[in-house]
């Protein structure tokens, strides 16, 4: 079967014919559908959780209860997982934030939780999170959050991580253990953990970026090792912790763990397999897991396509899309 996985990255937009807004990727074959059909088709055909005006609507009941009208939910889709400006290794489509917003908005998003690509490999931090505030205030129209990058092992980190706090006002940081070269035991990144809790910022850790597959020759990065992080999460004075693209690197008695510190919640963007996000809750509860896209890095649609066909509940619907994103911020 040739048809692309959701959660493969975008297509480079150079490469004719591949462009992720053309629209024009097949499903495989469903039902007797000869040759798939497209992501709209799908979306329409199966009653997935749609987006209504000023905020979500969610569809009641599978494939076989499709003719059920959508009913509305009064509250904003919150993504926990956008990257602002251009990925290292090769263009993306959307990569260019008005064009990047515009589409979330058209989808119905009402907040983004921004970091940016630059933060993974560029050395002046304080450079790349200035920028990231004046695209989200040039571009976001309210809906672009930004979350900064702070890297350890560099020299004035700590500053880096205080005028994240101080004085640009963030609720969070996003790390990058792997592309910056440290294990989640060492010293720093424990000092690190402290310093963000006194300063009230939500900690995201990206556990990856990118399919180990598509790695560059010369940029082979190892996904984040987590089994040591339950131990230094579990007491009350450790800060919220969102992982991002976390669902390759963690399973069974380790996502257990982490989730029953209290502390952690994970994302949606790298969930796999028929009713993933309905199998992830057999595992965790549905107040620990939160919306993330990986866009512009995966097709905002793919992201969709995981609370469709894993037939939610309406509450479990509004917790992973809004509710339980609000409440790690209120809480940090």
């Amino acid at each position: 079967m040739n048809a692309r996985n959701t959660n493969e990255p975008a297509p480079d937009p150079s490469q004719e014919g591949n462009s992720a807004s053309t629209g024009a990727m097949l499903l495989p074959s469903f039902g007797g559908v000869r040759g798939g059909f497209s992501r709209r088709t799908f979306l329409m055909t199966t009653g997935m959780a749609a987006v209504a005006v000023g905020g979500i609507a969610f569809v009641e009941g599978r494939a076989a209860q499709s003719s059920l009208k959508p009913k509305p939910i009064s509250i904003g889709l919150v993504d926990t997982n956008v990257a602002l400006g251009r990925w290292p290794f090769r263009r993306l489509p959307l990569d260019d934030t008005p064009g990047l917003v515009a589409r979330l908005q058209k989808l119905g998003v009402t907040q983004c939780w921004a970091g940016s690509f630059a933060g993974l490999l560029h050395r002046d931090i304080a450079g790349v999170n200035a920028r990231l505030v004046e695209e989200c205030r040039k571009h976001g129209r309210g809906l672009l959050v930004p979350f900064g990058s702070v890297n350890p092992m560099l020299p004035d980190w700590e500053e880096d991580l205080g005028r994240c706090h101080a004085q640009y006002k963030m609720p969070g940081i996003r790390l990058h253990p792997n592309y910056h070269g440290y294990k989640l035991d060492a010293p720093v990144f424990v000092r690190l953990l402290h310093l963000a809790r006194a300063n009230g910022l939500v900690v995201q850790i990206a556990v990856s970026m990118e399919d180990e597959r598509m790695h560059h020759a010369l940029a082979r990065v190892a996904d984040v090792d987590l089994s040591l992080l339950p131990a230094l999460i579990k007491d009350s004075d450790a800060p919220r912790l969102v992982l991002l693209n976390w669902y390759r690197a963690v399973k069974g008695d380790l996502l257990k763990s982490l989730a029953d510190t209290g502390n952690a919640w994970f994302d949606v963007a790298t969930v796999e397999g028929v009713g993933g996000i309905a199998n992830v809750l057999t595992q965790i509860p549905a107040s620990r897991v939160v919306f993330g896209s990986h866009a512009p890095f995966f097709y905002y649609e793919s992201a969709w396509l995981k609370l469709a066909e894993s037939a939610l509940s309406q509450e479990q619907t509004r917790a992973i899309c809004a509710d339980n994103a609000r409440r790690v911020w209120s809480h940090s």
